[in-house]
């Protein structure tokens, strides 16, 4: 039993004896310990039906259930009570209802979860923990079986990835609309991760082939593949040779009849007749020996076959230099046609990533070849760097916007695409630098589509929106302390028991800077974490407030050296501690999301990294919005690539709500190392005959500074789509963004373009209470009595260690532990850090464990049961209203 949890009891006898009485449905009959006859099951919720979870226990004399850490309201218990017959003992059996809501309403670490807590005269037993998770099936297939044609005795595999559901979906496969059972042939298999596998392709193994996927929601049904197992012929062998010609020849065929070719199989590649000189080199003609046939005659033969091979070659030369000329004129023409630019993208024959060739026309019908003005072709640009287009609308910006700013020495050659495909070779080559137009930064970004030629006004516009600066919360707090959290951005403000003198209170206040970042980094230094401001600035504090800020880092090897860092009121940034350094000053413990400071004086705090090794990792998160455009075929797809704090998500969410975009997928995580290497954004596998992807957006590079320096700035990359037809409402297709030389990310867009028929994917998980303030014992895990208790015992030093140094070192608590030994009371800060580190946690376990691992008895608590600890901890809720 843990020391924590017996300190617990203690103070619910104490509240007995103080005439607060235990509830009066626990009695205290003789007996043995509860046996669970039935415990509770994992559960689902279908739809919006509730689900019952139960249990029976024998001997019991009560049963509560426990979800979440937390005891149910006993009102909401169905109890009854019989005998056992056999044994003569009370078997109660309990149950509850759990709702759709209350499990949305859940945001924590793991699953929504309950168990049972029965009491006997002996003590209590605990059952299993059952979790209930709400039961879904998505509409569409995360990959489709694909129709394929194969030679038989050829191996078939057809892949098959069911929709994301709660639980997994079953697969089933069929055949001609018939299962297929694969024991009842062992030439297919259908184990393989839902894959199908037919080893040899036979004839008969041909048909229409369907992935079936079934959960307790629903079923769902793959498009069909057909398969078609063809035959290649093969040839016979050759017959004997025929007899001798005039001609001085004899033939020999054969037949592609071993087997014929079927089902669209190949024909036989190669002569099906051949020939060859029958005698020799003896044959007669002309009734004289060869070798007495007159050279003239031959030379004069010679003459007329070298004359047919010139005729032949000269019409061939000018059917090629018709058809070079036709297609040059073709390619010229389509080239001016698109937008008034001409795009030469490698990447479509390569598979991969290439730059980009953009070449601006100036005067003339771009349409007519022999214009009367013929298209300037000196000022082609051949941009040689990686570039992101951050709209569609941004091709038409590209000389006038900063859009090339962090690409020094753009490289820049004058040709013209028709003249090279004619064989014309380039004219000149210069070198320009950067242009210095600015192009709007801050919060105002608009998504809406524009004509490409209103430029200056879609500049005017961005600028003209506003702008938010400043994200606040404020609370009133007293000599009880409490904490300020500010939800969905992952920073809180922990005031401890005792910081504010008692018959004091202060409004305190706690704020984001959403604008620009005021803290500049210098050389390779960059921004980690929000810039997070608590005030009022003139107020003390007698004991270290905790302050929890958000971080990009990847802390789970040592390649950063990151540094707290706080602005005077001068506007300076200044240097408080490196994370890894000792201070007696203030403490930070940094964890791999967040990091926890404990300070002794209000101000505006930041964090900041230096990369030690090009190994260093900031962790982005990365996410697909989509909505409809002004024209109804198009579709618009925007990729952002945020710093992973929750704040930095939050500015994307609430700029996409106004834009009327919709998250498409659920974010992912993307490790991006300070390699120096881009980061490049590309469409796939969009279907063919169903949309189209426009030029200039199929595959988008963002340089390595854009995203290593973002400055918590969200980065996007848009996308334009086209339906072919109006009826087409549903769009597949995978977004993969990847570093060169570093880590990939696919995110699966399966999505109706239909509001209607839309599946609604949460824009943010709610991580934080939804009341930013919480004062007195309610905001803290640890009740304060037990706080004092624990501080009583472990503030003094103890012969053998055990004290508060190995209570922090039990709480993953190593270094700078100078820290707390100038505190008065060690312990209390060490638990101060700890409520901040675990505020999204359910229970004390993590704490339990560690006191029980120190084994401090000598609080003469051993000698308290199991069942006056639940019983305390049952009291304890009920009188704080949990």
């Amino acid at each position: 039993m843990s020391l924590l949890r017996m300190i617990w009891i203690k103070l619910g006898t104490m509240g007995a004896d103080n005439g607060e009485a235990l509830p009066e449905s626990i009695p205290s009959a003789p007996g043995t310990l509860p046996h669970f006859i039935e415990e509770p099951d994992d559960a689902y919720i279908i739809k919006s039906n509730p689900i019952a979870l139960r249990c029976k226990a024998r001997p019991a004399m009560q049963i509560f259930f426990k979800c979440n850490g937390e005891w149910v309201h006993q009102n909401e218990h169905v109890s009854e009570e019989s005998l056992d017959e056999s044994s003569g003992l009370k078997v109660r059996e309990v149950f509850i209802n759990v709702t759709r809501q209350q499990v949305e309403d859940f945001h924590g670490p793991e699953d929504y979860w309950c168990q049972c807590v029965a009491w006997s005269h002996l003590g209590t037993s605990k059952s299993r923990k059952a979790s209930v998770r709400i039961a879904y099936l998505r509409k569409n297939f995360e990959q489709d079986p694909q129709g394929r044609e194969v030679p038989i005795e050829g191996m078939i595999v057809l892949h098959c990835r069911p929709p994301e559901g709660v639980p997994a979906a079953e697969v089933e496969w069929l055949k001609n609309e018939e299962p297929i059972d694969s024991e009842q042939d062992e030439n297919i298999d259908t184990r393989a991760d839902h894959n199908l596998i037919i080893r040899q392709a036979r004839l008969s193994d041909s048909g229409n082939y369907t992935c079936m996927a079934a959960n307790i929601v629903a079923k769902r049904r793959s498009l069909s593949a057909t398969v078609v197992v063809y035959v290649d012929g093969s040839w016979e062998v050759w017959s004997e040779w025929s007899v001798c010609s005039p001609e001085c020849e004899h033939l020999r065929i054969r037949e592609c009849t071993a087997p014929p070719p079927r089902n669209g199989g190949k024909f036989c590649e190669g002569l099906s007749q051949e020939s060859e000189n029958c005698t020799d080199g003896l044959c007669i003609l002309d009734k004289k020996p060869l070798h007495e046939i007159k050279p003239q005659r031959w030379s004069r033969r010679g003459i007329e076959n070298a004359s047919d091979i010139a005729l032949y070659s000269g019409l061939g030369a000018a059917v090629v230099a018709v058809a070079v000329l036709v297609i040059g004129v073709t390619l010229y023409r389509r080239s001016q046609s698109d937008y008034g630019v001409d795009v030469i993208d490698s990447s479509a024959l390569t598979g991969g990533f290439q730059t980009f060739n953009f070449k601006t026309v100036r005067q003339g019908n771009p349409l007519l070849l022999n214009s009367s003005m013929q298209p300037d072709l000196t000022v082609s640009r051949t941009y040689s760097g990686p570039i992101c287009l951050q709209d569609p609308l941004d091709k038409e910006l590209m000389t006038e916007s900063s859009l090339f700013n962090p690409l020094s020495d753009i490289k820049v050659k004058v040709q013209s695409s028709f003249m090279v495909s004619l064989g014309v070779s380039e004219r000149a080559e210069y070198h320009g630098k950067n242009h210095s137009g600015t192009f709007p930064h801050g919060n105002n970004r608009s998504f809406s589509t524009m004509h490409p030629r209103n430029k200056t006004p879609y500049i005017q516009n961005l600028s003209s929106l506003p702008t938010r600066t400043e994200l606040r919360t404020t609370g009133v707090f007293g000599h009880l302390g409490g904490r300020l959290v500010m939800p969905n951005t992952g920073v809180s403000l922990l005031i401890p028991h005792g910081a504010i003198p008692e018959e004091n209170s202060w409004e305190i206040y706690m704020s984001i800077n959403q604008g620009e970042p005021s803290l500049q980094s210098d050389g390779s230094e960059v921004l980690l974490s929000p810039e997070v401001t608590c005030g009022p600035p003139d107020m003390t504090v007698t004991t270290p407030f905790a302050l929890t800020i958000p971080h990009c880092a990847d802390v789970s090897s040592e390649h950063w050296n990151i540094h707290l860092k706080k602005r005077t009121q001068q506007g300076k940034w200044e240097e408080v501690m490196s994370v890894e350094d000792e201070s007696t000053s203030c403490y930070c413990l940094l964890d791999p999301f967040a990091c926890h400071v404990l300070l002794d004086s209000f101000g505006t705090y930041a964090l900041t990294g230096e990369p030690i090794t090009d190994c260093a990792v900031k962790q982005l998160k990365v996410a697909v919005f989509g909505c409809m455009s002004c024209n109804s075929l198009d579709y618009n797809l925007r990729v952002y690539c945020v710093d992973n704090t929750p704040w930095a998500f939050q500015e994307v969410v609430s700029d996409e709500r106004h834009q009327g975009g919709q998250l498409l997928e659920e974010p992912k995580l993307l490790h991006f190392k300070g390699n120096t290497f881009s980061l490049q954004i590309s469409v796939l596998d969009i279907p063919p005959f169903l949309w189209r992807i426009k030029p200039f957006t199929a595959c988008q590079e963002v340089p390595f500074s854009r995203v290593w320096c973002s400055n918590q700035q969200p980065l996007h990359c848009a996308f334009s789509l086209e339906r072919y037809t109006p009826t087409t409402t549903q769009l597949s297709c995978k977004i993969c963004i990847r570093q060169l030389k570093g880590h990939e990310q696919i995110l699966q867009v399966q999505t109706s373009i239909l509001e209607s028929e839309r599946e609604t994917i949460t824009f943010f998980a709610q991580e934080d209470s939804t009341f930013p303030a919480q004062t007195g014992p309610k905001a803290f895990k640890i009740p304060y009595s037990i706080r004092q208790r624990i501080c009583a015992t472990f503030d003094t030093p103890n012969a053998k260690g055990k004290d508060w140094q190995m209570l922090a070192q039990k709480n993953s608590i190593n270094r700078n532990l100078s820290y707390f030994a100038t505190q008065s009371s060690p312990s209390a800060v060490i638990l101060n850090l700890w409520e901040a580190r675990h505020q999204h946690d359910g229970d004390l376990d993590s704490l339990a464990c560690a006191l029980e691992e120190i084994g401090r008895t000598h609080t003469k608590l051993s000698n308290i049961t199991e069942s006056q600890l639940d019983e305390a901890d049952f009291n304890y809720s009920r009188q704080n209203g949990l």
